[in-house]
């Protein structure tokens, strides 16, 4: 094996670090919002049929979406823009940066009409036993018709949003989830208040709410985008050889991301099956658990990119591997004691937030088991978003479309070992084993492609998040014993009880952390403090 240099975070990691800091507060103001658009739909629609509907419908637009707007196009277009900005210049930049808007925004379009045309016949294919419900196939059919342009508006947004970022601007494009979380508020309480008068479901108010969401979510960002030098000029050529690379690029990584879609299908599949409100617990639970991914996974993704693209356009590998490393290690000190936070919490969590008109006790104690299960892999799904744009800018993209596919069969084999068990838990669980059997797939992958990377360092790091959260789910578990009786109380005491634990979990964690002396930790909390300061 070969002797690896000593690491200590660089001015690359600085850089990520204030990138990702930028990013993870705009994405927590979205994801904040997004718990508070989750209240909305739990007061009013509870767990039950037409809070169903409305996952269904939602996730088949989303199926696309997650292959354009959230995987494969962002991370091709960025990779090809980068080289495009170090090595050809501004003219040929926003040449293709046109050209690739209007391809997508054709091409998205007859998808579109597509998906319109053959809603029913996807709907019964995804949830095949609400037929067994009266109403329950009419109603997502009719709620998915509603939401299936939102895959436009949103594939858009994340062209313009790898147009900001690799001209260093992620605050903005970050932030622009927060409006489609304010449009999908305003503008579907709005519209579920007053369609009943009209004859129509209020939940059709909600989906109407979402697709105007997903307009602002684009439009917000524009203004940014001009401010940086673009100037839209209509330019369609399907032949240009920078569009060709991006698709290049997205192929393997669409086949990869069309395994995540295969594990979505069959969750979705399975859940539907399971007792009425199982989509719904499993979606209010998955929701919970994205707010830390968004806020450091994501974040994290979102700022290493570009510096990696960099660096691999420069040949330079030892930057590179420095980078990633120290990147990873930031992760797990973020994801490991929200992982523990989450497994210990997640009953008071859920009743202080969803526990509201149509949402009942029952609800709240099965969707705190699903949590507990998707928390399992928390680690594993944060580390990959910083690892798969590592294979990214190296140019080796298969090797995330085979872990992705190792993901499917794990995912699979576990649904059909525990689901008369365990139920809507076991999906959450088959979810969790699919991602850390591809996070440790893919570490060994990266680790032959780089001619190894720091693993004592790395190592070295995660015994010290570990020791950390000992401590820290330590006094969790004896302070919530003492609050036991206010964690059941009204909605402020609720507040007040859970505060103080989170508080006092974060200063110990952070403390212990701070004795250990991890750098990366140190390194974070110094940027966000110095932004808090100039805010």
């Amino acid at each position: 094996m070969t002797t690896q240099p000593a690491v200590q975070p660089s001015g690359s990691t600085g850089k990520i670090a204030r990138s990702a800091g930028a990013v993870s507060i705009a994405v927590m103001c979205s994801r904040v919002l997004g718990l508070i658009r989750e209240q909305v739909f739990a007061g009013l629609f509870g767990a039950g049929l037409a809070y169903d509907a409305f996952v269904v419908a939602f996730r088949i637009p989303n199926l696309l979406r997650d292959l354009f707007a959230e995987g494969a196009l962002s991370a091709a277009f960025v990779t090809v823009f980068t080289d495009y900005t170090t090595n050809r210049g501004a003219e040929a930049t926003w040449r293709l940066a046109g050209n690739v808007l209007i391809f997508f925004a054709l091409l998205i379009s007859a998808f579109t009409l597509v998906g319109l045309y053959w809603t029913e016949p996807i709907v019964n294919l995804l949830a095949p036993d609400f037929e067994l419900i009266p109403g329950k196939t009419e109603l997502t059919v009719k709620l998915t018709r509603i939401m299936f342009p939102f895959l436009l508006f949103v594939s858009l947004a994340a062209v313009v949003m790898g147009m900001l970022n690799t001209k260093g601007k992620f605050f903005v494009p970050a932030m622009s989830s927060t409006f489609f979380n304010l449009g999908s508020i305003i503008g579907g309480l709005s519209l579920a208040w007053l369609f009943p008068g009209f004859g129509q479901p209020a939940i059709a108010g909600m989906a109407w709410g979402t697709l105007l969401g997903g307009a602002l979510q684009l439009l917000m960002q524009l203004p940014t985008l001009r401010q940086v030098g673009f100037q839209f000029r209509f330019n369609c050529n399907p032949t240009d050889p920078g569009l060709r690379r991006i698709l290049l690029l997205m192929l393997p990584a669409t086949i990869g991301l069309s395994a995540t879609q295969i594990n979505i299908f069959v969750n979705t599949n399975f859940a539907a099956s399971c007792v009425e409100g199982s989509v719904s617990w499993l979606n209010y639970a998955f929701r919970l658990v994205q707010l830390p991914i968004g806020v450091f996974g994501v974040a994290l993704s979102i700022a290493i990119m570009p510096v990696l693209a960099k660096q691999a356009a420069e040949k330079d590998l030892a930057s590179l591997k420095q980078t990633f490393t120290s990147s990873l290690v930031l992760v797990f000190s973020l994801a490991i004691p929200a992982t523990a936070g989450l497994m210990l919490l997640s009953t008071p969590i859920i009743r202080l937030i969803f526990e509201h008109g149509a949402f009942t006790a029952a609800d709240t104690l099965q969707t705190a088991d699903a949590l507990t299960f998707y928390a399992v892999g928390l680690f594993a799904y944060s580390a990959i978003k910083v690892m798969v744009p590592v294979f990214y800018a190296i140019g080796n993209t298969k090797y995330p479309v085979i872990g992705s596919f190792l993901g499917v069969a794990i995912n699979i084999l576990t649904i059909t070992l525990v689901i008369d068990q365990l139920q809507h838990r076991g999906i959450a669980l088959s979810t969790s084993c699919a991602m850390i059997l591809n996070f440790l797939f893919l570490s060994v992958i990266l680790y032959r492609k780089l001619a190894g990377y720091p693993v004592g360092y790395l190592l070295k790091g995660l015994a010290k998040i570990l020791v950390a959260t000992a401590l820290m789910s330590g006094g969790i578990w004896g302070l919530q014993r003492l609050l036991a009786p206010w964690m059941i109380g009204s909605i402020l005491v609720q507040i007040g009880a859970l505060t103080v634990l989170i508080g006092v979990a974060v200063g110990m964690y952070v403390a212990g952390l701070q004795l250990l002396g991890l750098p990366e930790f140190t390194l974070l909390s110094g940027k966000l403090v110095q932004r808090f300061r100039r805010s």
